[in-house]
């Protein structure tokens, strides 16, 4: 499929990953309608970051993923719809699950309903690497087990699952994407990786973390990014579930090392109750396979392995470095 003959809709185009690909979108010379979420302040997000020519060159919808309406109009002459409006937060998904099970299911139904009806040619949704739960096996491909571990993996499972579903049943040109633990400029302290940077840029040496022994594979944002307009530019990802991730697995004690020797500090580590997972459903261990999208895509990670996640913590804490980006977070507040 050639994008820039179409109108794309990314949808949750003002959190972190939906914002820089907006950005690589329309910095690419491509048509895009940034659905953001309604609220009073007039707030794009993240959207309200990007370079001022970039936001010129945007068409913002301003509305709610649960309402399937504004759905609809939302998708009104837009042929592709790269699908990222969630809630993805762990934590608040043990004190709030039914908004999750609002925004991620019912939210992914409506897109489904409205690319149904509206004959969208390509829809990609986003899945999480949470939906694996702990590895049975290494590396995880496509084909790994899903457990639902958190009530937010739950809901994800049950998103991916409504998405095949309307392929299969509606022939809806559709291709599942399922990222690794993505990391950048922008993401939100609830995420590990600024969790640890901004504590440290603030001055702090007493590092407050949850489990430090489960292992991740992240994946730096513009990798990601590429993902996705690779998944939505390719006829032959349509049908399949996709693992884009950069195949290098750390433990979340070395990440707090390697951090805090590319920042030349010594830190310690304290661990709070509140920030642990119940037992049970803290995923252990997560390592993608990316063979499938190297074959089907051709997509190939630029931030691979350790040199790769170091290069990409660099770009990301001379982000947070800066006292104006480092000023939009509190870092001594622990929030779900």
């Amino acid at each position: 499929m050639y994008l820039k003959s179409n109108k794309i809709l990314v949808t949750g185009a003002d959190g972190f990953l939906g914002s820089h690909l907006t950005e690589e979108l329309v910095k690419s010379g491509h048509n895009v309608r940034a659905f953001v979420f309604y609220n009073s302040l007039n707030s794009w997000g993240w959207l309200d970051h990007i370079p001022q020519e970039v936001q010129n060159n945007l068409d913002v919808f301003s509305g709610d993923i649960r309402d399937p309406y504004g759905v609809s109009e939302a998708m009104q002459g837009c042929r592709v719809v790269i699908h990222l409006a969630a809630l993805i937060g762990i934590p608040y998904s043990y004190h709030s699950p039914d908004t999750y099970v609002d925004t991620n299911v019912k939210g992914t139904l409506n897109i489904l309903q409205a690319a149904r009806k509206l004959g969208v040619e390509k829809v990609v949704h986003t899945s999480s690497s949470e939906v694996y739960g702990t590895a049975r096996y290494v590396p995880i491909d496509e084909e790994h087990p899903l457990q639902g571990q958190s009530p937010y993996s739950a809901t994800k499972i049950a998103a991916d699952q409504l998405a095949y579903s309307f392929h299969q049943s509606f022939d809806i040109p559709l291709t599942i994407i399922r990222p690794f633990n993505t990391y950048g400029p922008r993401q939100s302290a609830r995420a590990v990786i600024p969790t640890i940077i901004t504590q440290i840029a603030s001055g702090q040496h007493q590092i407050k973390l949850g489990s430090i022994h489960p292992t991740r594979d992240f994946n730096y944002i513009a990798d990601t990014v590429r993902g996705f307009i690779t998944a939505a530019a390719s006829d032959a990802s349509v049908g399949s579930v996709i693992n884009i991730g950069g195949s290098c697995e750390i433990s979340i004690g070395k990440l707090v090392e390697l951090i805090a020797g590319i920042m030349q500090v010594k830190v310690e580590i304290v661990s709070e109750q509140q920030r642990l997972r119940p037992e049970k459903s803290e995923v252990q261990r997560l390592w993608a396979d990316n063979r499938k999208a190297r074959e089907l895509m051709g997509w190939v990670p630029e931030f691979a392995g350790l040199d790769g996640l170091q290069r990409g913590l660099e770009h990301t804490i001379e982000w947070f470095r800066d006292p104006d980006n480092l000023s939009k977070y509190r870092s001594s507040r622990y929030n779900l």
